[in-house]
């Protein structure tokens, strides 16, 4: 099993670990929901080193970028990012990434754990195949990524002397020095909160967990698990690779139509993707809420409540700490997705009323 530069920090700390993708990570150091609840009220500390990192740099960067992903890379000025995805030639979800630009034909490619030896093996090979004047370099095991998350990570990232991120906005980056570490720090996460990734050169990474809890131990900052981030990530309707999208569901089917820039030219995937956007995906990820109290899973049958006749399927499923009911995410015939639709979700043999609600399940207080 892989390991980050973290891992001996994880064990003195006392958490859980499981097998993620290959590596061993936290799940949890105490309590899921404890951390869960730190996140939304005082700040987290996650190791989400287990990451992709790929960076594509040079004068043809742009170009292949904009072939290779769906969203439109010319819209991002150097130190902002966005979110994109690698489809293949259906239109299937290879990926779901962000993209940074981090200089003028500079950019970092943040890839789930799971997928980076497929995005780093798919983008290679197309490179080379077109001969684009780009380079590209996985950097995951130079690079570490430490996030912090919730209301008092901006305070916590000053006190560690990372001046420069005070006025950071919503998916911008800078080269910062938090602890006297250059980093590069990103306004970007997957709790809903205000936060911060931050990625680190690896032999520092242990440096700057430790003096982030340090120097964050009066805003209540605690170290957080894998559990925490995906109880965080349902809430705000955040997708997740593997269950909610796959390379067999689209962008479109998926809710995630405003990743797809199809103005921008071609890109793979922009064909089949036009002819599902101009017939309308049969199927549609929507978000819902059980109606009794129960606790929906990955898999569970989702049904007409007319006709008890099966619809699709639970993707992501949670019992939300903060509203105290079952939500979760799943497929549906898309005559089912309108907001305030009637669902049934069948869990261990009990049918169960659900209706479709809009996402986000929790937003953040001003």
């Amino acid at each position: 099993m892989k390991h980050t530069p973290l891992i001996d920090r994880h064990r003195a700390h006392g958490a859980k670990l499981v097998d993620f993708a290959g590596w061993e990570m936290p799940i949890q150091y105490a309590s899921v929901v404890d951390e869960y609840h730190r996140v939304r009220t005082k700040a987290g500390l996650f190791d989400v080193s287990h990451m992709g990192r790929i960076a594509v740099s040079g004068p043809g960067s742009l170009a292949f970028l904009q072939r290779m992903t769906t969203n439109d890379v010319r819209k991002l000025a150097v130190g902002q990012a966005h979110y994109s995805m690698v489809c293949n030639e259906r239109g299937g979800i290879k990926d779901d990434i962000f993209v940074y630009r981090t200089a003028e034909s500079d950019y970092l490619l943040c890839v789930n754990a799971s997928n980076r030896e497929k995005i780093l093996q798919w983008i290679t090979e197309h490179q080379r195949a077109a001969g684009d004047a780009c380079g590209i370099e996985d950097r995951t095991s130079d690079l570490a990524q430490l996030a912090v998350q919730g209301p008092a990570s901006r305070d916590i990232l000053l006190a560690v002397g990372a001046d420069n991120v005070a006025g950071l906005k919503l998916h911008h980056s800078c080269e910062s020095r938090p602890a006297g570490i250059p980093c590069f720090v990103a306004r970007t996460g997957y709790s809903g909160e205000l936060g911060y990734e931050i990625n680190v050169p690896a032999d520092k990474a242990a440096d700057l967990w430790t003096q982030l809890l340090k120097k964050g131990e009066d805003a209540g900052l605690k170290p957080a698990g894998l559990g925490a981030r995906d109880l965080l990530r349902l809430e705000m309707g955040y997708l997740l690779y593997g269950n909610d999208i796959g390379e067999d569901t689209t962008p479109l089917e998926a809710g995630a139509d405003w990743t797809v820039a199809f103005q921008k030219g071609d890109f793979i995937g922009r064909q089949a993707l036009q002819e599902q956007a101009q017939a309308g995906p049969a199927r549609r990820l929507v978000a819902f809420e059980l109606l009794e109290k129960a606790v929906p899973r990955h898999g569970f049958r989702i049904l007409d409540p007319s006709s008890s006749r099966p619809i699709g399927e639970v993707a992501s499923g949670n019992l939300s700490p903060l509203l105290q009911k079952g939500i979760g995410l799943g497929y549906v015939l898309s005559s089912f997705a309108p907001p305030g639709t009637a669902l049934a979700i069948e869990i261990r043999g009990k049918i169960l009323p659900a209706a479709v609600v809009k996402p986000p399940f929790y937003k953040r207080k001003a």
